[in-house]
């Protein structure tokens, strides 16, 4: 059995979830992980060496090369194909302050989320939803008949209440997310339609989860939660099935202008 991959630590999200050439249309996407960018930003932005990166973000040298080399060839080919670039998903933790030149007063002057640096994660998640069906979590985002939102206080489940989505695409659902105040997804599959509605309202998602929905939610506030940070969907017409019965649709993604973690 493959070793799972390491969670990658980084110090906040970025600030912008797309960038698109002015004045195309229908272009295609290119999603950008969130620990790709962030190993971007420390070598590129911050003129770390990419040892420092690893001791940053907690892996090895070698994972940082790779991401670091695959995130340039990405933002390379938006830029040179005219295509847009997403910013979203990725397997990675906000970084509590205690990691090595991590957050505080460096990432105020470099002008990076201020306000959030050195806030540990479960500080900053108000509200999860989780994709519901009889305890556990629902596999298909764009097909869910309800959703659990768990009100989250001190880093606690301070409440929970099971939510019907009358049978709403994954567009309206999103925008149910936002309307109450949703700022964190937990879901199996997710595509790349869900993802584009989900970047829009701002909402962060854990794909590819299965089982309890309460256990899955413990897990995540633990810092424990197994996820597929690569969950899609292969969409075959309207109805984005997978061959083994998944619907996968990975958190922020994009879509015609706009855009809304292995």
């Amino acid at each position: 059995m493959a070793r799972p991959a390491r969670c990658r630590r980084i110090c906040f999200e970025p600030k912008y979830n797309s960038f698109a050439p002015c004045g195309a249309e229908n272009m295609e996407q290119v999603l950008l992980t969130v620990d790709e960018f962030e190993a971007v930003r420390l070598i590129d932005y911050e003129k770390r060496t990419h040892e420092e990166c690893a001791r940053q973000m907690g892996i090895s040298r070698t994972t940082v090369t790779e991401m670091y080399e695959r995130a340039r060839t990405k933002i390379a080919d938006c830029i040179v194909n005219g295509r847009m670039l997403c910013i979203s998903g990725g397997n990675y933790a906000l970084c509590d302050g205690s990691a090595w030149r991590c957050c505080g007063k460096k990432c105020d002057r470099a002008g990076y989320g201020a306000e959030t640096a050195g806030k540990r994660k479960e500080d900053r998640i108000m509200k999860i939803a989780v994709t519901y069906e009889n305890g556990n979590v629902f596999p298909h985002f764009g097909h869910t008949e309800q959703f659990k939102v768990y009100d989250i206080k001190d880093g606690k489940v301070a409440g929970a209440q099971v939510m019907d989505t009358n049978g709403s695409g994954h567009g309206a659902i999103a925008g149910m997310l936002s309307a109450w105040e949703v700022d964190t997804l937990i879901c199996g599959g997710i595509g790349a339609g869900a993802q584009t509605a989900l970047a829009q309202a701002g909402i962060r998602f854990y794909g590819g989860v299965s089982g309890s929905a309460d256990e899955a939610v413990e897990a995540l506030l633990a810092g424990k939660l197994a996820f597929d940070p690569d969950a899609h969907c292969d969409h075959h017409g309207e109805d984005h099935h997978h061959e083994n019965g998944h619907c996968g649709e990975g958190k922020h993604g994009c879509a015609g202008n706009g855009c809304g973690r292995q």
